[in-house]
Order: C-alpha cells, then structure tokens, then sequence
C-alpha cells in the first residue's frame, strides 16, 4: 500500500468521514483492533483541534495522509493544514495526580494520544502546520 489521502474541510463534523478513511486503510493492512481504536481516537483529538484552531472562526482545508513504514511495521497518519501555527504538543503534560476537577480542561486529549502512539512529530513549515503520528504494528 503506498500513500493515500483525503482532503476536507476542517471541521468536526468531518471527524467520522476522517475516521472511516482511515479504518479503511486499516482493515486492508489488518490492523489489531487495539490499534485501530487507539488511533481512532487520536483522530478525534487531533482534526479536532485542527477544526478549533487552524482557521477559525472561518473555515479552511485539512489533509490527513496514511501510509504504512516498514521495519518495524508502522502505521503513520500524517494531518496538514494551512491555518495557524499552533502545536499542540507544547502543552505540557497534565499532572495526571490530580482529580479530572482540579485539571485544567483540555491537554488530556494530546496527553492520551502521546501515551498510545509509538512516535508523534508537529512541525510547521511553508505555512503548514504538519502533525504526524505513528502507532507500531
């Protein structure tokens, strides 16, 4: 399989068509479900927050790429957009000490997705925020 790709408008509502794209990919690479659903989820939290920040309050392309790295097997999905710079890895990790009242709102998503991803990169470059991640197989 090499690189497939979809590109749609940035918005939550695009979330399931994101997903089911990429579970396609998936499927055909036989994907654990484990997998599966912990980049599933990682889905949601990021285009997400592409849909809340990139271009708003209007409303702007977001491309999300899958290919799969060999040795070891991995499966990498890459997010582009071409909204504002914004990182979401430099949040810093939430104090996970802390009860779900006293932690601030938001942060545990990326927290979550670092944890189950094998690897996870954001660069901005030539005006585009690139966030890719990748889950071992």
């Amino acid at each position: 399989m090499g690189m497939k790709e979809l590109t749609l408008d940035a918005v939550t509502d695009n979330i399931t068509k994101v997903t089911e794209f990429v579970d396609e990919q998936l499927e055909e690479l036989g994907c654990p479900m484990k997998a599966q659903m912990q980049i599933d989820i990682a889905i949601d939290e990021l285009f997400s927050n592409i849909a809340h920040y990139a271009y708003n309050p209007e409303v702007g392309p977001a491309t999300v790429r899958v290919e799969v790295a060999e040795d070891p097997m991995a499966v990498v999905v890459t997010f582009v957009d071409h909204g504002v710079q914004y990182d979401p890895l430099a949040k810093e990790d939430p104090d996970t000490t802390l009860s779900a009242e006293e932690r601030s709102i938001g942060g545990l998503g990326i927290y979550m997705v670092k944890k189950s991803m094998d690897d996870i990169t954001y660069e901005y470059k030539d005006g585009q925020n690139i966030l890719k991640i990748k889950k071992n197989l």
